[in-house]
């Protein structure tokens, strides 16, 4: 079984009000998150809302998850093997940002069976406008 899922975080401020928004689509089923938190980055918040949908996937399923964060795409499909060969160090030794959820994303990307692909935000893409008028919407909350 395959599933769908589209992601996409939002903040106002750096650090400042933010929230995650994801829909999950499987073939009978759709589940919608979202969540608010105060002073936090939109880094973060794109960070968020991919390890909390991995976190409801099941070891067996086929995912697929559609981001338009190049920093999430590319951190999680390139850069973060060499974060781990090189201790959590970035390419100019500094400590990686957001390692915390970036560990957490890892661990949840290697044991779990995942496509990952970017989309282009604001595109007219139908489900990256939901995920970001849920993330929107959970930033306004807090």
């Amino acid at each position: 079984m395959s599933i769908i899922i589209y992601t996409d975080g939002s903040a106002k401020g750096n650090p400042g009000n933010g929230g995650y928004g994801v829909v999950m689509i499987s073939s009978n089923h759709r589940k919608e998150l979202m969540q608010g938190f105060r002073l936090t980055t939109n880094n973060r918040m794109e960070l968020l809302a991919p390890i909390n949908a991995l976190k409801e996937m099941k070891q067996n399923e086929q995912i697929e998850i559609y981001t338009d964060s190049e920093y999430v795409k590319l951190g999680i499909t390139d850069w973060i093997n060499k974060w781990v060969l090189n201790n959590w160090k970035t390419s100019k030794k500094e400590d990686v940002k957001n390692k915390d959820l970036w560990v957490e994303l890892y661990n949840l990307n290697e044991t779990l069976d995942v496509k990952w692909n970017w989309v282009k935000a604001h595109a007219g893409n139908i489900m990256n406008e939901k995920v970001d008028q849920l993330a929107k919407k959970a930033a306004i909350l807090k």
